[in-house]
């Protein structure tokens, strides 16, 4: 399939336009003739089962695999072609802890700083914005090593946050902390959508992260299942609740609902 027009939303072009995206491991079909296009300013759940491709379709929007077949496009840009203009308006928070437990916050995050090009000037005003906007004011000097799994958390994204970037990519961010801390990481979240009008892409397994007012994405076997409002999907497969809905799209029977699911 050809891609040759990017989409729009209501207002403007869309932050994130994935089209016909498919990608195999050896024999293996990871994702089948994916498309979808995220609205800006918005907060976007990409819901799916573990080993529904959710991991794969974000280490393709972040280059960190070459994209087989399809395209992606950031903001218009697209990556295969402007790398650097895409990825520049991308920040990304993977499940697996990145950060540098022998090093400073601070550290974690001027190195961060560094990668992107960011003068030396303005990286402690950054940084200072960046601990703020995830509450984490005055845990510069603390060690990673000395935080919890929820304050590693928002530190993570509190380093996506440092060149400002305008999506916000975040790849089952809640998994292995306790039910506050998923609460507080979702509530931050939310809230830089709310009043910062960032564009967040947020990647789960579980069906109590989805909010009414969200737009959802579910994925199946790496196949695109459902694409639009809550409301919209509960209407089109006859369900009451998002959950009845997504059991119905996966036929998974009850859905995961704050606990791990095997994939």
């Amino acid at each position: 399939m050809q891609h040759v027009m990017t989409r729009k939303d209501g207002g403007g072009i869309a932050a994130l336009d994935v089209c016909a995206l498919s990608h195999s491991y050896g024999a293996k079909r990871a994702l089948a003739d994916v498309s979808f296009a995220i609205p800006s300013a918005r907060f976007t759940v990409l819901l799916g089962l573990n080993g529904a491709g959710k991991t794969t379709l974000f280490s393709l929007i972040t280059r960190l695999y070459s994209t087989q077949s399809g395209s992606i496009r950031i903001f218009g840009h697209d990556i295969g072609r402007r790398s650097g203009a895409a990825l520049r308006r991308l920040g990304i928070v993977f499940q697996a802890r990145t950060l540098d437990f022998d090093l400073s916050v601070a550290q974690n995050l001027a190195y961060h700083a560094s990668l992107h090009g960011i003068p030396a000037l303005e990286r402690e005003e950054r940084m200072a914005r960046a601990l703020r906007s995830v509450a984490m004011d005055g845990h510069g000097r603390d060690k990673v090593r000395q935080l919890s799994g929820g304050q590693m958390r928002r530190i993570e994204i509190a380093r996506s946050l440092m060149h400002s970037p305008r999506l916000l990519l975040l790849d089952e961010a809640t998994v292995g902390l306790d039910i506050r801390s998923r609460a507080d990481i979702l509530a931050h979240i939310r809230r830089l959508v709310a009043e910062e009008g960032m564009t967040v892409l947020w990647a789960t397994h579980l069906i109590d992260e989805v909010d009414d007012g969200d737009h959802v994405v579910v994925l199946y076997e790496g196949r695109l299942v459902a694409d639009g409002t809550v409301a919209s999907i509960t209407a089109e497969t006859g369900a009451a609740t998002i959950g009845e809905a997504f059991a119905h799209l996966t036929q998974a029977g009850p859905p995961a609902n704050g606990a791990e699911r095997a994939s």
